[in-house]
């Protein structure tokens, strides 16, 4: 068992490995937060340069649309995959998830709603550290992604 921040860390570590390898790049920064029977991940700087173009070509709305569209269907193939990292952490499983993408700010949040409120471990430990279950990747600052 876990306390909650340890469930919400290695979550969020779990979500930057999978837009790494499924969407061929990784978020700068994600935080997780698990509210009862929901857990909310927020990614930051997930949009590739690619996609940053898109969304700013002359018909905007048009580019938005295409972006979101490709990034919803890359999110339904990686559906079972995502179910599964969160069920193999939280140890409850998933009923559903819902995500969008924001093109003006390259930021995703992804809610997955659980079959029930994940069993945690109270934290001994009283002190609070404010960012240190923010998880920030700094690779994301070299280019490391595939050509």
């Amino acid at each position: 068992m876990r306390t909650k921040s340890e469930i919400e860390t290695e979550i969020s570590r779990a979500i930057i490995r999978f837009e790494k390898e499924f969407m061929g790049r990784g978020p700068l920064e994600a935080k997780s937060y698990l509210i009862g029977d929901l857990l909310l991940v927020r990614l930051k700087n997930v949009l590739t340069p690619a996609e940053v173009k898109l969304a700013q070509v002359r018909d905007p709305a048009r580019g938005r649309d295409l972006l979101k569209q490709m990034r919803q269907q890359l999110i339904e193939h990686g559906r079972a995959r995502l179910n599964a990292m969160v069920e193999e952490i939280c140890g409850v499983g998933c009923v559903s998830l819902h995500t969008d993408i924001s093109t003006k700010t390259g930021e995703r949040i992804i809610v997955f709603t659980l079959e029930r409120r994940p069993e945690i471990r109270p934290r001994t430990d009283r002190r609070i550290r404010a960012a240190a279950d923010t998880v920030e990747d700094p690779s994301i600052l070299t280019d490391q992604s595939p050509v």
